[in-house]
């Protein structure tokens, strides 16, 4: 078990949690994680509807965990709303991080306000400022993130696992629904009245910041509406890469 930063017995641990965990369900890898984990556990919402199954997942597992969600100033009314919903349904609260407000007006002063649709670079430099920034000082202390990624997301994100060690935070990143496929989610949180976001039923199946998602049109991949100026490219906010940009690769689980 481990209760600190620790990279050598953290990736120790992780080698246990991906030969333990592969055949188990979620609420067992859960319950596995808390085992294992015993310095603080944060996860972070950003309310999609993996996220909603995982926090009631994370809840009807008993382990201690922190919801923590990244308010960047421009999400969707509608992802709000959801936050408002979830915190009435679970009876707790979802502590949010926000942009550093010199940081951020410092980027809309040299890119502007919609800077970000202007260039690959400005858009990156946007989402450091509003997620990653923040995320950094959502997860500092903790010895495991909980996600909410799938395996089958993305073409970039197939070889998800279950448990990684993330060099940039020096803590176990965490996927316990890597395996579950879209309609798995959806059917569990129909079955177990977990609200999800009104904008899912419009066809936005991946959702982040207002200006920078959209619908998807009839056979795109699940995530095609994010960033959709970037088309062709592989497009993530910087959250769930590396230091060298890439995302981490999978090991098999057994």
């Amino acid at each position: 078990m481990i209760a600190a930063l620790d990279q050598a017995r953290g990736t120790q641990a992780v080698a246990r949690l991906n030969r333990l965990g592969g055949a188990a369900d979620p609420v067992e890898r859960l319950r596995l994680i808390g085992s294992e984990i015993a310095g603080g556990l944060v996860f972070t919402t950003s309310f999609g509807i993996e996220d909603q199954a995982l926090l009631h997942l994370v809840l009807e597992a008993g382990i201690a965990v922190e919801p923590v969600t990244l308010d960047t100033g421009r999400l969707f009314p509608a992802t709000y709303e959801l936050w408002d919903r979830t915190e009435k349904r679970y009876g707790l609260r979802i502590r949010s991080y926000h942009p550093d407000g010199a940081a951020l007006a410092a980027y809309v002063a040299d890119a502007g306000i919609n800077g970000f649709y202007r260039s690959k670079a400005d858009r990156i430099a946007c989402c450091g400022v509003r997620k990653v920034e923040p995320l950094a000082r959502a997860l500092a202390g903790a010895a495991g993130w909980l996600t909410g990624l799938r395996a089958n997301q993305s073409n970039e994100r197939n070889h998800v696992e279950l448990a990684s060690w993330d060099e940039q935070h020096g803590l176990i990143k965490l996927a316990p629904l890597l395996d579950w496929t879209r309609e798995q989610v959806a059917d569990f949180c129909a079955a177990n009245d977990v609200p999800i976001n009104a904008l899912h039923a419009r066809g936005f199946l991946s959702i982040g910041c207002e200006p920078c998602t959209r619908a998807l049109d009839a056979g795109e991949p699940e995530r095609a509406g994010r960033w959709w100026w970037e088309e062709g490219e592989a497009k993530e906010c910087g959250l769930h890469v590396d230091a060298a940009g890439r995302l981490v690769r999978r090991t098999a689980l057994a």
